[in-house]
């Protein structure tokens, strides 16, 4: 099944957001421990409210991923550089996703003039963005790549 990256729509919120909190719930367990003192603040803004603000921003882009018409992963990313949040959903997990948004939001990101974005990659998804051309310093969450 082809897989689409694009901008995000207001009508996509609840299915969305319905990834992202799923996401974090079963992928990131190296981060929260599943914990739900952890897991509750991390999943606070993570609500169709919340979705519907990132898409007001001018100063950032919201993307989907859409196979077979369901939104199966999400990326955010801000004008100054920073790549914001990727999330895929867990069935839809090791299938390409996560590459095609962070992919498609380095685009967006050069397309701006952009020669540089950094992150802040969680333990989960450190080995995910350095395999992808992002370095960090050893201790540190904060990672960078040259676009």
């Amino acid at each position: 099944m082809t897989l689409r990256v694009r901008q995000a729509l207001a009508s996509d919120a609840t299915e969305a957001v319905g990834v992202l909190r799923r996401s974090i719930v079963e992928l990131c367990a190296a981060d929260h421990g599943d914990d739900p003192a952890e897991i509750e603040p991390w999943l606070a803004n993570k609500t169709v409210v919340g979705f519907e603000a990132w898409l007001a921003r001018e100063d950032a882009v919201v993307l989907v991923a859409e196979r077979a018409g369901r939104v199966v992963g999400l990326g955010m990313a801000s004008f100054a550089g920073e790549i914001l949040l990727t999330y895929v959903d867990p069935a839809a997990r090791f299938g390409g996703v996560s590459t095609a948004i962070l992919s498609a939001l380095e685009d967006r990101l050069r397309a701006k003039g952009l020669a540089r974005c950094r992150l802040e990659a969680t333990r989960t998804a450190r080995r995910f963005y350095a395999a992808r051309g992002y370095r960090g310093e050893t201790g540190s969450d904060l990672m960078t790549k040259p676009l």
